[in-house]
Parts: structure tokens; sequence; C-alpha cells
């Protein structure tokens, strides 16, 4: 864990309680977030992945408006002969795509994290819960920016959702529900999970695929949004991942950019070490 960023010390005795400890802490790990000082990548690796990813987006927005004048209708219609079964088996796993889903329980880790810091646990155990901050900061800033991008950004579009009016009706600047179709806020959700996630524990990413298809299928099985809704809503969350973990490695948070022009993932704590932390943490 040498090259993680160090959790700032918190300069409160532990009488002062767990609501001081973790106000202060909050505030130092956001400086460290936000801080200007940073290693700029000009590289022609890192070059070439940006070129990739813009490319990439490109080629995926003329995707869209394909499927948008092509395909949308067709899928509606095929819709409606769904058999009730499968419409009320989407109805339940949709729900899972919620963004709180995700963003709630990485909040209160990062509380509770924050409630368990001082100074007198040492410097080993606070080099554990920078390791656990920057991990858990990434997935909560990973998942929850590009779903809050969408929320806004599909007000502005104001494409209408799956209706008589067709798949080219829009109302732009619309704050009403009903007109918030374009991108799919719940695909978006789930595909920053899939990769977000997936840049930390690769082993879970066939998990993490079958959870993002489902969540995207239901979307459309359910007439809550049109097919290149989700396609363009997957393509920002996981576009949106991708630049967050650029934002943290470029500040060395959590991850770090490999000789290559790559970047990879700090290696975490053991579970061993994580324990006896805790352990003293709570003896505190």
């Amino acid at each position: 864990m040498s090259g993680e960023a160090r959790l700032p010390a918190v300069p409160l005795p532990p009488d002062r309680g767990p609501a001081a400890r973790v106000a202060v802490a909050l505030v130092a790990w956001l400086r460290v977030l936000l801080r200007s000082s940073y290693r700029r990548d000009t590289g022609a690796a890192s070059r070439m992945r940006y070129a990739q990813v813009a490319g990439g987006a490109f080629a995926i927005f003329a995707v869209i408006v394909v499927i948008m004048i092509y395909v949308d209708a067709a899928v509606m219609a095929w819709q409606r002969q769904l058999p009730r079964d499968v419409i009320v088996f989407f109805a339940q796993v949709t729900e899972f795509g919620r963004a709180a889903w995700l963003l709630i329980p990485l909040a209160l880790m990062m509380l509770l994290i924050a409630s368990m810091s001082s100074p007198l646990l040492g410097r080993m155990s606070n080099l554990v819960f920078a390791a656990l901050v920057a991990r858990i900061g990434y997935l909560f800033v990973a998942i929850g920016l590009p779903s809050l991008v969408v929320t806004i950004t599909k007000r502005l579009i104001g494409r209408v959702r799956p209706s008589e009016l067709g798949p080219l009706a829009f109302e732009p600047m619309s704050w009403r529900a009903a007109y918030a179709s374009l991108p799919s806020g719940h695909a978006t959700t789930a595909f920053a999970a899939l990769v977000a996630i997936g840049y930390l524990w690769p082993r879970m990413r066939p998990v993490l695929w079958v959870y993002a298809l489902l969540i995207a299928a239901s979307r459309v099985v359910l007439r809550a949004h049109f097919p290149s809704d989700v396609i363009a809503g997957a393509a920002c969350g996981a576009i949106g991942a991708w630049l967050v973990r650029e934002w943290f490695a470029a500040r060395r948070l959590g991850f770090v950019r490999s000789p290559d022009g790559g970047i990879v993932a700090f290696p975490g704590p053991s579970l061993q070490r994580l324990k006896r932390v805790a352990g003293r943490a709570f003896g505190h």
C-alpha cells in the first residue's frame, strides 16, 4: 500500500466523539480528492486511450440514431406480445437498477470508516483506511456522477417515453417524467457499476455483465425506455466510470499508471489486516 494516498491525520482525541471525527475525516478526504496537484499524463498511450474512447463514443452515437429511427418502434410493438409472467419478473429485477441500492451502502461504509479514524491508531491503520476510502470513494463517484449527469441530461433532451407518440417525439427542457427517456438512468447505473467494480475486482465481471444486461433489458420489457435509450445509458455509465478512474489514477488514489501507459488498481489490504485494524478501531 505504499503508493496509496494517505488518510490525513484526524487531529481529534477519541473523547470528542465519532460525529466530530466523521466531519474532520470527510473534509480531509475531500481535499485529497480535489487537490490540484496531480501527475499529468501526456504520453502517447494516454492520447491513444482518449482517442479510442472518443471514437467509440462517436460510433455509439451513430448506432443510437440508427436504432432510434429503424428499430425502436418495432421493438415496442414486439413488447406488447410478451407474456405477463415475463413482465412481472422484470418488474422485480428493474428495482435493483436504482442508484440508491449501490450509493447508500457505499456512503455508509465511508461514514463508518470516518467514525473509526483516529491518529491514535497509528500509521499502518490509517494507511489501511486510506486504501479502503480510495476504493469506496472511487465506486461512489464512478457510479453516482454519471447517474447524476444523466438525470439532468435526460430532462434537457426531453425525449418521450414509449407511447402512442412514437420514438421521435421530443420536448426539450422538459422536467416531466414522461419526457425523460434518453438516456436510461437505470442502464447508466448498471453499466457504471459493471465497469467501476470490474476495474477493482476483474473476477466479478461475468456476474456484473449478467446484472447490467438484465437491468438494461428490464427497462425495454417494461416499456420504460426504448432500446436506444438503454444503449445510450450504458455508454454514459461505462464512459463515465472510465473517466472517473482516469481522475483517480492521476492522483494515485486507488489506481496507478503502469510503465506501459495503462492503469492498474493498487492491491488492497488483506482480510487478516482488515480484521486487525477493525479490532483496534473498535477497541478505541
